[in-house]
């Protein structure tokens, strides 16, 4: 059967189409969590574990510029003061499916935000389409350098601190494995929705509830939001937060710009028009 004209769908016709985008999502997801569930001894030792050991590439940065300026610090150590166990009986096959679960959903990304671009489209004009064909490149992108961003700067930050934090010398760090990968999921995935900020703040110009002016006008209220949402993902020190706030707060000036361009378009189009 033909697809229906988007002007002649009815509510029910678009939750429909919103299903079956919905179906082949999940379908994406759960055959990509497969197979990383097939292959998750590899991604939890070289992946998800990495940045328990201290030749993580992060901690070997930070190590020789500590040394380079001549200071003492945790990122120099041998090992990770702390231990990794499991204390429930299905708690490595829990943190096994949901690990391949995130595995699937950032793997499949591209696909994802593909099917959530089929369904706004066709409400999208011929102009605006043609405009926007590079949308899932920029996105899946961005998503993937805010993962990265996560995975090797917030997380072995935030892991180096609290594992290397101690209020007596009777406590032992033995983490348990599902606070663990809570640790370095929430990094990954915060960092990756974070760095989709101008991808939101390009529709929202585009339906009118930004503008450049609002932007700027709240510029210092973001900035205190950054630093606080900074401090939510990091450990509570000033080092690690400005290293979290530089690159969003430069997400927040190029989606500044970005507002501007499609206010620009918009009052273009608006004159070709008169």
């Amino acid at each position: 059967m033909a697809k229906k004209d988007i002007n002649e769908m009815s509510f029910l016709d678009h939750l429909e189409d919103l299903r079956w985008h919905l179906i082949r999502i999940c379908l994406a997801v759960i055959i990509v969590a497969t197979f990383a569930f097939i292959f998750s001894r590899f991604i939890f030792d070289v992946i998800i574990f990495a940045p328990t050991k201290m030749n993580f590439p992060t901690y070997d940065f930070l190590c020789n510029a500590a040394n380079f300026i001549g200071i003492n610090t945790t990122f120099c150590a041998e090992e990770m003061p702390m231990i990794i166990q499991n204390r429930t009986m299905a708690g490595q096959f829990s943190a096994d499916i949901w690990t391949a679960i995130l595995a699937g959903f950032v793997i499949s990304f591209p696909y994802v935000i593909y099917q959530l671009w089929k369904f706004i489209s066709p409400g999208l004009h011929s102009n605006e389409r043609k405009h926007s064909r590079g949308f899932i490149i920029i996105s899946s992108l961005l998503f993937f350098i805010g993962v990265l961003f996560g995975y090797y700067i917030v997380t072995p930050l935030s892991l180096n601190f609290l594992a290397n934090y101690s209020i007596s010398e009777i406590v032992d760090n033995q983490i348990d494995i599902s606070s663990y990968i809570a640790l370095v999921r929430s990094s990954a995935l915060a960092s990756g929705l974070i760095f989709e900020l101008p991808i939101i703040i390009y529709f929202l110009t585009k339906i009118g509830l930004v503008t450049p002016e609002i932007l700027k006008k709240y510029r210092k209220y973001a900035l205190v939001i950054v630093l606080i949402l900074s401090a939510i993902i990091t450990p509570p020190d000033i080092a690690s937060q400005v290293i979290v706030a530089i690159p969003i707060i430069i997400l927040y000036q190029v989606s500044i710009y970005i507002s501007k361009i499609v206010i620009r378009n918009q009052k273009r189009k608006e004159k070709q028009h008169v």
